[in-house]
């Protein structure tokens, strides 16, 4: 698998210095690469408590870009998915400790747990004050002895940081670090592990399989299961959090993305959870954010937080650190209606012809059972929802299929267009649109439906700026209507289907996304649009026999 590095040797200290030169300033680092790689602020607070933390990179923002006012004073880097060392963890101490003292924020793995915790009974030794919170917040496995520390860690560091920068003392500031470890808890849920750069992927996971509870280092989960739909995902996963968040009536929630999922889908897992029984008790949401990642793991975790005034305070307090996903306080989501003009004139007067509704229905099945295999067609060559985008429409229709005018073709015409117009996306809702509402006007004139067509095609034409031969969904619609108006139905389907099936010998598009691709890539594919226009008039076709 390719990746933008230089050497996997170099990664963590190449990555090091381009986090501090893109600061603008506001971060520095101690000199003693390679063995040493700590992250400090450049402008150090020495009259307050210094709250450090680290562990191994690959989890970034976490840790590194979480040093600034309110956050961490130093972070200290290790390897990928690989515990800095004793040394580098006491410099890190050292060279952000004064009289205040330092609270160490230690995420509960092994390697951390020893390397942080000897580093700190030297600093001990050299006269530093020093106290250690650990974070153990993986419900993962319910019995485990030491669970693993999360995304909650980063949640201890923004209490911590606050608590701090208000001038707290020592004891203070790990005490509330302390209580929020105590109250928060995290589990996560991947389809895909990490890919460490420089090595290949590791294929564990079957297509449609998920795993519950994967560490952040790609250990295994608690389980592997199917990946069912996020609103059941959802219901799992909090219903997996015991107390204090089961008993907790007050919740801060922070929906973390693991690396690579997309921002659609953490949109989505976000309204899942917050759905949920658990989910409406949550008062403070942060993200959905990648903050503690695992390279470019697809997954995303769950971080419930028991809130008392205390710390949500702390959680609300501002920071500059860009990296740090603010806090909102959740509101009922607010729902505008609909701007006046948005549709013109009254809505059609609905009106029933059973043949007229027979092949509506025809041609939206047909569209809605070719989802799957137009976007296929579409993936090789644009961005695979040419299915996605005429099932849709499809769906549309046939929802409002007894409130359309069937009996009256042109308002049939018309609120067709306009039904389309609005649940169709992409270039071929706005192309059926202009259409239909061409046809209609035709029919208002007195066309036949063939002439209407034909109106209906020219106009796409004329604003569309396609025509015969660019490759587009034009080369099966012209040929069909033109056999429409000489032959019927029978034939247009015919012609509709050879001109979807020219357009795969056709080596260049004229317009449209496919314009943008070599005739390598187009060679032998035959256009989506066009299939799908093929789709439709074989649909009408067949229902009209």
């Amino acid at each position: 698998m390719a990746h933008f590095i230089n050497d996997r040797a170099g990664l963590v200290t190449d990555a090091i210095d381009g986090l501090v030169a893109g600061s603008g300033g506001a971060l520095a680092r101690l000199d003693g690469y390679p063995e040493i790689r700590v992250v400090l602020r450049a402008e150090p607070e020495r009259g307050q408590v210094a709250v450090v933390s680290g562990g191994g990179s690959g989890h970034e923002p976490a840790h590194a870009g979480f040093v600034g006012p309110g956050l961490l004073a130093a972070a200290v880097c290790g390897d990928v998915f690989a515990s800095p060392s004793v040394d580098a963890v006491l410099a890190g101490i050292l060279a952000v400790t004064g009289e205040a003292g330092c609270v160490l924020v230690v995420k509960n793995y092994a390697g951390d747990r020893l390397n942080f915790g000897l580093a700190a009974e030297r600093a001990r030794a050299l006269g530093r004050r020093v106290e250690t919170v650990l974070v153990a917040d993986d419900i993962a496995l319910p019995d485990a002895a030491r669970p693993r520390g999360l995304a909650g860690t980063l949640l201890v560091h923004k209490v911590a940081g606050h608590t701090a920068a208000s001038g707290a003392s020592l004891a203070e500031v790990a005490a509330l670090a302390r209580r929020t470890a105590g109250a928060v808890r995290t589990l996560g849920i991947a389809v895909s592990t990490a890919t460490i750069p420089g090595s290949r992927p590791e294929a564990r996971l079957e297509e449609g399989q998920a795993e519950l509870g994967l560490g952040i280092h790609g250990e295994p989960g608690i389980e592997r299961i199917d990946l069912p739909r996020a609103n059941m995902l959802a219901e799992r996963m909090t219903k997996r959090f015991p107390d204090p968040i089961a008993g907790a009536d007050r919740l801060a929630l922070l929906v973390n993305n693991l690396g690579s999922a997309t921002a659609l889908e953490m949109a989505v897992l976000t309204k899942a959870v917050l759905a949920t029984e658990l989910g409406k008790r949550v008062r403070l949401l942060f993200g959905p954010s990648p903050v503690m990642t695992a390279l470019d793991m697809h997954g995303a975790s769950l971080t419930f937080l028991a809130l008392d005034d205390a710390i949500e305070a702390a959680l609300l307090s501002e920071t500059p650190v860009a990296a740090w996903p603010r806090a909102r306080i959740l509101r009922e989501p607010s729902v505008q209606p609909l701007p006046e003009g948005l549709v013109g004139g009254p809505a059609p007067t609905p009106s029933r012809d059973a043949a007229v509704a027979a092949r509506i229905e025809a041609v939206g099945r047909a569209l809605i059972a070719a989802e799957a295999s137009l976007n296929a067609l579409d993936a090789r060559v644009g961005d695979g929802d040419t299915g996605s985008t005429f099932a849709e429409g499809a769906r549309a229709v046939l929802a409002d299929l007894d409130r359309l005018p069937q009996a009256e073709p042109a308002a049939l015409c018309r609120a067709l267009g306009e039904r389309l117009g609005r649940a169709t996306g992409g270039s071929s809702g706005v192309l059926l649109s202009i259409f239909f509402a061409a046809a209609g006007s035709a029919l208002t004139g007195g066309s036949d439906w063939a002439k209407a067509c034909a109106a209906g095609v020219e106009r796409v034409r004329e604003i569309g700026g396609a025509g015969p031969g660019d490759r587009t969904m034009l080369d099966a619609a012209i040929p069909a209507i033109e056999a429409l108006a000489a032959s019927g139905l029978g034939a247009a389907a015919q012609a509709a289907r050879a001109g979807a099936e020219a357009t795969a010998e056709m080596e260049r598009a004229g317009t449209g996304r496919s314009s943008y691709l070599a005739s390598g890539d187009l060679k032998g594919h035959p256009d989506p649009g066009a299939v799908a226009v093929a789709i439709a008039f074989e649909a009408l076709a067949s229902e009209s026999r």
